[in-house]
């Protein structure tokens, strides 16, 4: 089985010189390590190249994203099972194994995440995908170990291997036939929730998403968009939206439609009462971005294998700010 190990870099060079090296020491004998570079104007490939001789690269030529370049750089890149590895990730001793052992022994299984730990306080579960990720009734991404912005503590409680409906594109594992098969990831995200657009897609051709807690690494979170600048906000909310017209089934999708607006409108207000006013009108610029797309996304539905069910929880909105559920355990 032969793995590739694949780091999106955009003018990232500080990055990779402080978590390529655990990259290298722990993957280069189970994996090909790449960089795949997103047309950066620093010295990064240049850097890589001279310090770390048996990394490969591959140098797209324009920056299109976390989904276009990833797109681009895998057309080049020849595997059975792609790692797309943020720039940002530290990895662990022994973290490959596991989760070659259960693409080997279950064939079904076509995208893997890892523990996923924050960098920065590596006893507390990392936003970007915890213990691995699903979606409520209403579209809305959690995780176990994080709900909203409530980080759990790692206390072993998610050491399984368990069934999820999404898997973090901080470190996502996938069979390349499957990535292919599904036509990769979709461009016009850009960045953010494009990795659970893929995974709903994965499901809906049948196939299942693990997380394998006895394989752990370390995330920063945040080194190209930080919580706080509104982009992050824009491209969440559309995103989300986008993820719901695509893939919700029929029978529910314009409940949900009219209930997310309605929700995300009591977002903005939330973020008006917080006085952080440019975060209520990123969220109006995305309604107006969705608004624009939302055909485009239809007939993109259209064109989708059959819709599966795909929400374990109703409506965590309400169970995390009305009723104060914040750990994964609780909801209901």
């Amino acid at each position: 089985m032969k793995i590739a190990i694949v780091i999106l870099n955009w003018n990232g060079q500080k990055l990779l010189e402080q978590f390529l090296p655990s990259v290298v020491n722990f993957s280069s004998k189970e994996a090909d390590v790449y960089v795949a570079d997103n047309a950066s104007t620093d010295s990064s490939i240049n850097f890589v190249k001279e310090h770390f001789p048996t990394v490969k690269t591959v140098e797209n030529q324009v920056n299109g994203g976390y989904a276009k370049g990833y797109n681009d750089a895998l057309k080049e890149i020849k595997a059975d099972i792609y790692c797309l590895l943020n720039s940002d990730v530290e990895v662990t001793d022994n973290w490959l194994q596991p989760i070659i052992d259960v693409f080997k022994t279950d064939e079904k299984t076509a995208v893997i995440q890892p523990k996923l730990l924050s960098f920065k306080d590596k006893t507390k579960f990392e936003y970007a995908g915890a213990a691995g990720g699903f979606v409520d009734f209403f579209g809305y991404p959690y995780c176990r170990g994080r709900v909203f912005n409530h980080l759990e503590t790692d206390k072993n409680q998610f050491n399984d291997t368990s069934d999820v409906f999404w898997a973090s594109g901080a470190c996502l594992f996938i069979r390349s036939k499957v990535y292919f098969e599904l036509g990769g990831l979709d461009e016009d995200y850009f960045a953010h929730q494009e990795e659970i657009d893929l995974c709903w897609r994965t499901h809906n051709l049948g196939y299942n998403i693990k997380y394998v807690g006895s394989s752990t690494v370390y995330h920063v979170g945040g080194a190209t968009l930080q919580e706080t600048n509104p982009q992050k906000t824009f491209l969440n909310f559309r995103n989300s939206l986008l993820n719901v017209v695509k893939n919700v089934p029929k029978k529910w999708f314009l409940f949900v439609i009219f209930s997310r607006l309605v929700l995300d409108g009591i977002a903005g207000i939330k973020f008006m009462i917080e006085l952080r006013p440019i975060h209520t009108w990123a969220i109006v610029k995305a309604h107006f971005s969705f608004y624009k797309n939302f055909f485009k996304f239809l007939k993109k539905r259209k064109k989708l294998s059959k819709k599966q069910d795909y929400y374990q929880h109703t409506g965590i909105v309400w169970q995390h700010f009305a009723l104060g559920r914040k750990k994964f355990k609780d909801l209901k």
